[in-house]
């Protein structure tokens, strides 16, 4: 066993030493790409990442609770690039945070849920109602306009602070009466027995925008090939992700650790994707003005610099 053992490393050394010096140091540093992204169904994405890496390259997924974590991440270069919500990717650039818009990564994703024997059945049944809402999400201000929309304000409701993750949880336990969530929590919720959906609340200005792909400012300007290359590998996942239904559920079965039954009941309302096209600025233009008049923010980002839309542009032209 001995003999063999030698023999082997003698084998191995000899391979190595045959390779070209180049080769050789390409296997010894390989760029590892940290991506951050949300424990949540619509953030799955990066982790079909590493089937598209090019040689060379390694993807290290970090997820996280938050969209605010998720974003302090990027902005202190905690990761290379990070998936959460558009509003706290609005939220960073109003504060003139070095964070910047190079994707779209999902759209839909969200529900307003309640409990199944409840009379909640539309929005204007919330009035009084325990709701739980995550400050400074997208859900938070797509559910404030349809609030207005339905001549009601957010004082009309009774707004409880909770996780995305535990909001599915809280509704079982009777703790709140509805929740404003994200996949897989309504999936969760309908899959047990204890929720239905109240609405899919798609019908603002904003439309189904939901989360972005994003990087810092600094990364744009010092490494443009590396978000070519992340891009490229961005829109490869996604694609792959929505085509084949039985690898996206399995996935995020595996990652999110939610049996089958709720992840089937949440992927349809998922829809992952990259492109940034002029509807994606329009429904984000406006999303910063609904943030701004709910005063979430003290003035508009600088679009021409928090959405850079040009990477994309160059892979959809291929």
């Amino acid at each position: 066993m001995r003999d063999t053992t030698r023999r082997e490393f003698i084998r191995l050394a000899a391979t190595a030493a045959a390779l070209p010096a180049t080769s050789f140091r390409a296997l010894a540093d390989d760029r590892v790409i940290k991506v951050g992204t949300l424990k949540l169904i619509h953030g799955i994405t990066p982790y079909f990442y590493e089937k598209f890496a090019p040689a060379g390259v390694k993807i290290q997924v970090i997820p996280f609770e938050s969209p605010t974590d998720g974003k302090n991440a990027v902005a202190t270069r905690t990761v290379d690039f990070g998936i959460f919500g558009l509003a706290a990717a609005t939220l960073g650039a109003a504060n003139a945070e070095p964070v910047v818009v190079i994707a779209a990564a999902c759209n839909r994703g969200m529900a307003v849920v309640a409990g199944k024997d409840s009379a909640i059945n539309s929005i204007k049944d919330l009035n009084g109602k325990r709701v739980a809402i995550w400050p400074g999400s997208t859900q938070e201000v797509v559910i404030l306009d349809r609030l207005t929309a339905e001549g009601m304000t957010i004082k009309d409701i009774e707004p409880v602070r909770v996780s995305f993750s535990d909001m599915a949880p809280a509704l079982a336990r009777g703790d709140i009466d509805a929740y404003v969530g994200a996949e897989p929590g309504p999936g969760i919720s309908l899959a047990n027995g204890v929720g239905k959906i109240v609405e899919y609340p798609y019908s603002t200005p904003t439309g189904s925008l939901n989360m972005v792909l994003t990087t810092h400012r600094e990364l744009i300007e010092k490494d443009p090939d590396l978000i070519r290359t992340l891009l490229a590998i961005h829109r490869k996942a996604s694609e792959y992700a929505m085509s084949d239904r039985e690898a996206f559920v399995a996935m995020a079965m595996q990652k999110l650790g939610q049996p089958k039954p709720s992840i089937e009941q949440a992927a349809p309302n998922v829809e992952l994707t990259w492109n940034i096209d002029a509807l994606f600025l329009k429904q984000a233009n406006y999303y910063g003005t609904q943030m701004l008049a709910k005063k979430q923010i003290r003035e508009l980002p600088d679009y021409g610099k928090f959405i850079e839309p040009s990477f994309v542009k160059a892979i959809a032209a291929m």
